[in-house]
C-alpha cells in the first residue's frame, strides 16, 4: 500500500498563493477555527515534503519571526517538528530544519519512492512547481486548496496553477472556517 499524498495550499479566489502590497499572511482573513483546524490537520503524524523554494522561503520566515507573531501560529510550529524531505539540485548543506531530509534528484522520482517506503502519510504545503509536475505524474492523492475571500487582481504573487495539466476534480471534503474561509479537498484525475 503506498502512503497518501497531500498539496496542501492556500489560495484567493483568483488563484494565487501570495500577494504583495499591504497584505498580510492569511490575507488577513484568519480566525481561530482556521488556526485550530489546522493545527488539528498537522498534530497528525505525517511527512511533510518541500521543493527547495519553499523550504527556503519558510526557512527565512521562521528565522526572521518571534514567538508573537502569526509565523510562529501553533500549526507553524508544529508543521516545522515533523519530519520533512526536502527535494532539491541545488541545496547543499544541513538543513535549518529539526528532522530535515535533503534529497538531491528529479521530484516525481523522490516523491514516487516515498510513496512506497513512507509508514505515515505525505503532505506538502506550497512548493508549487513541484506539486504541478508531482500532479501531472498521478503522484497527488488530495489537493487541499484553502480558499481565502480575497481577489489580488493586482498584487497577487504565486499562481497557483499557472503552466499545470488539466483535470478534472472530484470533491471529498469541504467545510468552512471562520464563516469566511472555505477548504475544498479534491481527488484529481488527468483530464483525457
Amino acid at each position: 500500500m503506498t502512503a497518501p499524498y497531500t498539496f496542501d495550499v492556500f489560495s484567493s479566489l483568483d488563484g494565487f498563493g501570495a500577494a504583495g502590497g499591504d497584505w498580510t499572511g492569511y490575507w488577513g482573513k484568519q480566525g481561530p477555527e482556521l488556526l485550530d483546524h489546522r493545527l488539528a490537520q498537522y498534530s497528525e503524524q505525517q511527512r511533510m515534503v518541500f521543493g527547495a523554494n519553499t523550504y527556503r522561503a519558510f526557512a527565512r520566515m521562521l528565522a526572521g519571526s518571534t514567538e508573537e507573531s502569526e509565523v510562529r501560529d501553533p500549526w507553524v510550529t508544529r508543521m516545522r517538528s515533523l519530519p520533512a524531505t526536502v527535494v532539491s539540485t541545488t541545496l547543499e548543506g544541513a538543513l535549518d530544519w529539526a528532522d530535515a531530509t535533503l534529497v538531491h534528484g528529479d521530484a516525481v522520482d523522490v516523491v514516487a519512492r516515498l510513496k512506497e517506503e513512507s509508514e505515515v502519510p505525505l503532505r506538502s504545503h506550497g512548493s508549487l512547481s513541484m506539486n504541478r509536475a508531482l500532479l501531472a505524474a498521478g503522484l497527488v492523492d488530495r489537493v487541499q486548496v484553502t480558499l481565502f475571500p480575497v481577489i489580488t487582481g493586482r498584487t497577487g504573487l504565486d499562481p497557483i496553477f499557472r503552466g499545470a495539466a488539466d483535470f478534472d476534480l472530484e470533491l471529498i471534503e469541504h467545510r468552512t472556517l471562520d464563516s469566511h474561509i472555505q477548504e475544498l479537498v479534491y481527488r484529481p484525475a488527468l483530464h483525457t
